[in-house]
């Protein structure tokens, strides 16, 4: 034991993952897909309030249209995606979303874009996106050995933490000067530098079909994944809580920058500087995580995550001028928490769950989980229509807020660490709950 411990420290010190060289490119890839996903998240709704002068709801509406696929076809990803090769699906994804991006300013060059075409341009990226996401968490413990997926997964929210610091603020830079369109091209051509990092991964991994190719019918292999969800008391709990957080979540920040650019009166550049800015905690929650969980564990490090929820009531506080500094506060604070939640939660998932039906399990707990995305963003375009965006943000940001208490509340307060595996899998001679706290 103490020898894998000192392999683990010296692995750490040195660089870990970084020094294998599949890991560096797949890192690579998706660094710069979310690069250009962080453009695109500032770029988008500039697009719609500048160049077609749309109305905050069609403009939540946008946000909604990107997560509906969860909705409407997450099910049966994820049982496809547990036939397919991993990273065939995630190359093809690319490739749809690069065209579906970069249509719009094309259009908008040809002076021939409308909201429409936005809309059917997210539906399709967000299409994409469901076969990606549940391909990418299939793939990475394929990837990385078993003790290594906290720090792989860490890594990676660390750097997309980054690009989302550098991202908004690029954005909205290239938004003031050349126009918003010219900053979804960019993230139109992240999609193909992140297809060229995965066509030179070696890793045998990425050549091999899941192990879970079954001869069930898709219809029983997507029950089996929703009753294994529902059957778990953990699996149960972070779905539950991880939809409450994404519904609460969203109905504010769908609206943030249409809060920012008219309410607070700032300029694009600006509001993508305090997207940036919000990201520096994630960035923070990435580094801390491994710290976090090796001194208090992952069930301890989980709830300690719970506490930047709160701060999420600093946001309607701004004003114009200094008051910004309240929502970038606010907006890194929650960052940080969310980061810490999301890096045990998805390498708890990748160790607990059987590779044959990680897929499933995925997106079973995703269709919730990023189903409740797009409701949200359409409560809080509603909301703001009828109550304004103010007090719009009060009410969700509020909720958000209280949406912690069901992790707290649960029976994951009493343990110091989550299980490795169901109880019914592990050894006898091992405790068949997570370690109690002491």
């Amino acid at each position: 034991m103490s020898g894998s411990l000192e392999e683990s420290e010296r692995r750490h010190r040195w660089g870990g993952l970084l020094r294998q060289r599949d890991f560096r490119l797949f890192l690579i890839g998706e660094t710069t897909s979310k690069l250009g996903s962080s453009m695109a998240s500032i770029a988008i709704p500039l697009v719609a309030l500048v160049t077609l002068k749309a109305s905050a709801f069609e403009v939540s509406a946008l946000a909604a249209m990107a997560w509906l696929p969860w909705l409407l076809i997450g099910l049966p990803a994820g049982a496809w995606v547990d036939r397919l090769p991993s990273r065939r699906v995630m190359v093809v994804c690319n490739v749809v979303s690069l065209v579906s991006f970069a249509s719009v300013p094309i259009a908008a060059w040809y002076g021939v874009l409308t909201i429409g075409q936005m809309v059917v341009a997210a539906l399709a990226a967000g299409t994409a996106a469901v076969f990606f996401e549940t391909a990418y968490q299939v793939y990475l413990p394929a990837l990385v050995r078993k003790e290594d997926l906290t720090e792989g997964n860490a890594k990676l929210q660390g750097s997309a933490a980054a690009a989302y610091i550098a991202g908004p603020g690029a954005g909205g830079l290239i938004a003031q000067a050349f126009g918003p369109v010219w900053a979804l091209f960019g993230h139109a051509l992240s999609f193909l530098v992140s297809t060229a990092c995965l066509l030179l991964i070696r890793h045998p991994a990425g050549r091999q079909r899941s192990t879970a190719r079954s001869n069930t019918g898709l219809v029983r292999e997507i029950v089996e994944g929703l009753r294994y969800v529902s059957g778990d008391s953990y699996l149960r709990t972070f779905t539950v809580y991880g939809a409450t957080a994404n519904l609460t979540l969203n109905g504010f920040t769908a609206v943030l920058v249409v809060f920012m650019v008219q309410d607070l009166g700032f300029s694009a550049g600006v509001a993508g500087a305090a997207m940036a800015g919000i990201s520096v905690g994630g960035v923070i929650g990435a580094v801390v995580t491994p710290w976090v969980v090796r001194r208090f564990g992952s069930a301890r490090g989980l709830l300690i995550g719970q506490a930047a929820t709160p701060f999420a009531l600093l946001i309607p506080l701004a004003g114009p001028g200094a008051g910004l500094l309240l929502v970038m506060l606010g907006g890194m604070l929650i960052s940080l928490g969310l980061i810490i939640g999301n890096i045990i939660k998805g390498t708890f998932r990748q160790e607990y769950c059987p590779r044959s039906v990680l897929g499933r399990v995925i997106v079973s707990m995703q269709f919730l989980n990023y189903g409740a995305i797009p409701i949200g963003a359409l409560l809080g375009g509603a909301l703001s229509t009828l109550l304004g965006v103010r007090t719009t943000i009060w009410i969700t940001a509020s909720a958000f807020a209280l949406s912690s208490l069901i992790l707290v509340l649960s029976p994951i307060r009493r343990h110091r660490q989550l299980p490795s595996a169901p109880a019914d899998q592990l050894p006898s001679s091992l405790p068949v709950q997570a370690e109690p706290v002491s």
